[in-house]
């Protein structure tokens, strides 16, 4: 069970400070939207050459023309790539087949998804490497948690990993857990925390425990 900071902060130079303090208790660092939106993929770069040991996971939330992007966030020094499970079976292909040329890795996001059971059925038998559940922002603002969706996607999942992202803090360590995700993404939970190195050092102990 792998832990990935999502950093969506607004700049490069912030981008690097959180990484630094935090780099010996995670796994994967993720460049998020906002960041890739405002930065463009040199945001992608500089956190790769700054921490090489690091997987670098790019969170370009593809829609269309599948193998262009993952081929240009993959020259960037990505390791991962996100796709949206809403999009077609074509441009996950293409996404796959650039990724596996390139020796990078798929995560395909679920947010939106209607019936994610079915869908994750599908994008599952298209050599994904994760599927992830994901609360957005907006609907956490009202409530609405991953574990459920978490639970569905493991049941009908054969071959790739699975992640949950959205809203995940401390305190829901234990329940995210005892899900047993292969990828547990925090944001928030640790990017807003006074200490963010004892936080995060705190969340993959309990990690480590299983």
């Amino acid at each position: 069970m792998k832990l990935q900071l999502a950093l969506d902060l607004v700049n490069i130079p912030e981008a690097l400070e959180v990484v630094a303090e935090v780099q010996e208790d995670i796994d994967v660092v993720e460049i998020g939207t906002p960041i890739v939106i405002n930065e463009g993929l040199h945001a992608v770069k500089a956190i790769k050459d700054a921490f090489p040991q690091l997987e670098v996971l790019a969170d370009l939330k593809v829609m269309d023309a599948g193998g262009y992007e993952v081929m240009k966030a993959s020259e960037a020094g990505a390791d991962i790539i996100t796709i949206l499970g809403a999009t077609t079976d074509e441009t996950i292909q293409g996404a796959v087949a650039e990724a596996k040329k390139q020796g990078r890795q798929i995560l395909i996001d679920m947010i939106n998804v209607s019936d994610i059971a079915k869908r994750a059925e599908e994008v599952d038998k298209l050599g994904v490497d994760y599927i992830c559940v994901h609360t957005g922002y907006d609907l956490q603002a009202v409530g609405k948690s991953s574990f459920e969706d978490l639970r569905t996607i493991k049941s009908v999942v054969k071959q790739a990993k699975t992640a949950v992202a959205g809203g995940i803090k401390l305190s829901t360590m234990p329940e995210v857990i005892q899900a047993q995700p292969d990828l547990i993404i925090v944001g928030g939970g640790i990017t807003g925390e006074a200490d963010k190195k004892a936080t995060a050092a705190e969340m993959k102990r309990l990690i480590s425990q299983g």
